[in-house]
């Protein structure tokens, strides 16, 4: 359980900040990155769970559902990126992503893509008000998968690849809800190459 009684302490005031283990290291540091940047991809999805429950779309109750469950997963995520892996570490020691939650998204991904025309072009992030918010998330949740995919390029002995499968993964599913809240793909706006230039 975590308990915050005191919301500023100090101590990041030299530019480094605490680890899950206890050790410190520059706010600049790949880790801090790292979950730095899945905290503003969580946030980004708290805006597109606020624009599901305005969304008249069949599938907006459904969609908030999943990505409330998605918003806990991404705090597993940083948890588990702000506790470097220690050798000899036991399993269940330490809060880590694992696969069956990767695999989860992989279910939800399935589920609303057979409904879905293949593209034939690549779309716009836009259309409706929750597909641009979802499509935003998506493209954070991808910077987020880039730096973490540096970390564990870095620090791969002590950096879970999991988190790097369900950021992927994550991502994935941003896009294909994006296409959901367009109507199934019906109101997606396509990119046409070249289309404006003189």
């Amino acid at each position: 359980m975590v308990r915050l009684s005191k919301i500023y302490t100090k101590t990041g005031d030299d530019g480094t900040t605490g680890l899950g283990d206890g050790s410190r290291v520059d706010k600049t540091d790949l880790r801090v990155e790292s979950y730095g940047t899945v905290d503003e991809a969580n946030a980004a999805i708290g805006l597109c769970v606020i624009e599901a429950g305005r969304d008249s779309g069949p599938h907006a109750g459904a969609m908030a559902k999943v990505l409330t469950t998605v918003q806990n997963d991404l705090f597993d995520v940083g948890a588990d990126l702000c506790c470097p892996i220690e050798p000899g570490e036991k399993p269940g020691s330490r809060l880590r992503v694992t696969p069956s939650q990767t695999e989860r998204l992989e279910g939800v991904i399935d589920l609303h893509n057979e409904r879905l025309k293949p593209l034939d072009s690549f779309i716009l992030p836009g259309g409706s008000p929750l597909a641009a918010h979802l499509h935003l998330a998506r493209t954070i949740t991808r910077r987020a998968e880039r730096v973490t995919v540096a970390l564990l390029g870095a620090q791969g002995a002590t950096t879970n690849p999991e988190t790097v499968r369900y950021l992927n993964r994550l991502s994935d599913l941003l896009f294909v809800l994006g296409r959901v809240a367009n109507g199934d793909g019906a109101a997606d706006v396509k990119w046409i190459p070249g289309a404006h230039r003189t």
